[in-house]
């Protein structure tokens, strides 16, 4: 099995997201990462999904999911031919001692202190998968508290856009 990451634009309207989530499940396909939000286009929203599938059964899937009235496009984004980014929340454990090395960890991997408490810091990471995983292996022996991942995100690279050849402009 290989990791896919799917873009898909989408109407807003309830219950796609659902209809959506559905069409994977039936397949028994395990959706690593799903993200949601409002695109470019008013009225439009993209869907970033990540699923582990062998290559003819996800064939099948997208030819499922452009059934779907309200699916405007579906591209999958190739790792090369795309910018990929996750963006993490972490809660980390600090004391007197650990101060510093957590926030030299947060300057060498760029990220950003968005709250501080006397024995705790929230730190916001965004990045690859391969950053955000070297980040949290980093911040593990100091202790992680509490953790929130966004879905990964993505779009193609270059001036090529999804809504190409979808809406003249």
């Amino acid at each position: 099995m290989s990791s896919h990451v799917l873009s898909l634009l989408v109407e807003d309207k309830p219950g796609l997201l659902t209809r959506v989530a559905g069409l994977f499940a039936r397949r028994g396909f395990n959706i690593e990462s799903l993200a949601v939000g409002r695109s470019e286009i008013q009225g439009l929203s993209r869907i970033t999904v990540v699923v582990d599938v062998d290559d003819f059964p996800l064939e099948q899937v997208t030819k499922q999911l452009n059934k779907l009235v309200n699916v405007i496009k579906i591209v999958e984004l190739e790792f090369d031919q795309s910018v990929q980014r996750d963006h993490l929340l972490i809660k980390v454990r600090v004391d007197n001692t650990s101060r510093s090395a957590v926030l030299e960890a947060v300057n060498l991997f760029r990220a950003r202190v968005v709250d501080v408490a006397t024995d705790a810091l929230v730190i916001e990471v965004t990045g690859d998968s391969g950053k955000t995983a070297a980040f949290l292996r980093v911040l593990e022996p100091y202790g992680i508290k509490e953790m929130t991942q966004s879905g990964l995100i993505a779009i193609g690279r270059g001036s090529k856009s999804i809504t190409d050849r979808v809406f003249k402009n």
